[in-house]
């Protein structure tokens, strides 16, 4: 074989099938954090917690999905990752045959980018599937929706950064909008809006409700953990891809997040039998904490960390608000806002990120009305039918 041939074989773009191990998921978790090195707007996730994520025997959403990760390089060098998914309770919910992409980075390179999905589109092909959607995970509890306007803003850690050519190439490649979501950075007031405050002691005294606050992670573990999880369940049934938690993961995430809270950032909403009826989570944003970790807990990443939930920042990530279907439209957010908002001033938080809202979901984007707020990140679920 002549050196040209040889080298035109090196050149080309490989795909690999990952095998789910913790040394075959730490390469691809580093190439997708290593990709934005330098980048003023990249949020690195936890290394740990996105290996896990996509460990069978760690996580529980594989009691209930399959999934395929893929590696591409060029050159011999990590260029793209993608990580294809069937999530059969969604299936059986949509009656859809639906595989899911997600965890998905790769180079500016179209040929790369082609043959990255087109292995993860052959699998979920032999799955036999129709469809196929992202970026999403396995559940919503994981990352979703691919940026598409605001690559100029700082992200958060609860949401996907890529760059400017993704969705070029996603548009290329034939997919098509399915659902996007919009984010809003909000400025903190001074004070609780007036019609909040009136609106909120209205609810209260209505349907006899109160606000819980805890001192104790382990009580309000204990008392309303998993009482938490399964509000976000009903709260969030129609949302768009939305999986119920099942119990093994219900206890996964109690474990997993709950331990994290900064306490006066939680608004829990009971009713005179102490029945939850709606929850607030926040916390200062760590943007700026999982920045200088670079993903690592080890050695210095926890003091980075543990330093943004508890020192001062400008910023506050409203995290979730989950709300019992009966009582929905019916102004407990208020209450929880009236609740956090003296928090928020008194922390010396100026702004709020809302996290993400589906853009046709009005009922939510009303809330932010009484405040000064901008749209400012735009991210989109992709489809195409295979």
């Amino acid at each position: 074989m002549s050196y040209v041939a040889l080298l035109s074989i090196f050149m080309s773009v490989e795909i690999k099938k990952l095998v789910p191990t913790r040394k075959e998921l730490r390469r691809f978790v580093d190439f997708g954090i290593s990709l934005y090195s330098g980048n003023s707007c990249y949020v690195p996730p936890l290394r740990i917690d996105e290996i896990q994520t996509l460990l069978p025997e760690k996580n529980p959403a594989f009691d209930f999905c399959r999934a395929q990760a893929f590696m591409a390089y060029r050159d011999g060098k990590p260029a793209g990752k993608i990580v294809a998914i069937v999530n059969d309770v969604a299936n059986g919910r949509s009656e859809k045959k639906q595989a899911r992409f997600g965890f998905v980075d790769f180079i500016d390179d179209a040929e790369v980018v082609d043959e990255l999905f087109s292995a993860a589109e052959n699998w979920a092909r032999e799955q036999g599937m129709t469809e196929i959607i992202g970026p999403m995970g396995f559940t919503d509890m994981d990352h979703e929706g691919m940026l598409v306007d605001g690559f100029d803003e700082m992200g958060t850690m609860a949401t996907i950064y890529n760059y400017p050519y993704y969705p070029r190439h996603m548009e290329r490649m034939g997919y098509t909008k399915d659902a996007d979501w919009i984010e809003f950075r909000v400025e903190v007031p001074d004070k609780v809006p007036e019609k909040y405050a009136r609106i909120a002691e209205i609810v209260k005294k209505k349907y006899n409700l109160r606000v819980l606050k805890y001192t104790s992670r382990k009580k309000i573990k204990d008392e309303y953990g998993r009482e938490l999880f399964k509000l976000i369940n009903e709260a969030y049934d129609k949302l768009y891809g939305y999986c119920p938690l099942s119990e093994r993961q219900i206890d996964y995430y109690i474990s997993q997040y709950l331990d994290f809270l900064r306490l006066d950032c939680v608004s829990v909403i009971v009713d005179a039998e102490d029945k939850l009826v709606g929850v607030g989570i926040s916390m200062p944003s760590l943007s700026q904490g999982l920045r200088k970790a670079n993903g690592r807990i080890f050695p210095f990443g926890w003091y980075h960390i543990l330093k943004s939930i508890k020192g001062k920042s400008d910023v506050v990530d409203l995290m979730l608000i989950a709300v019992a279907k009966e009582y929905q439209n019916k102004g407990v957010n208020a209450m929880i806002f009236a609740d956090l908002l003296p928090i928020y001033i008194k922390s010396g938080f100026k702004f709020a990120e809302s996290n993400i809202e589906l853009e046709t979901n009005e009922n939510v984007q009303q809330q932010w009305q009484y405040f000064n707020y901008r749209q400012h990140r735009r991210r989109r679920a992709w489809k195409k039918q295979l």
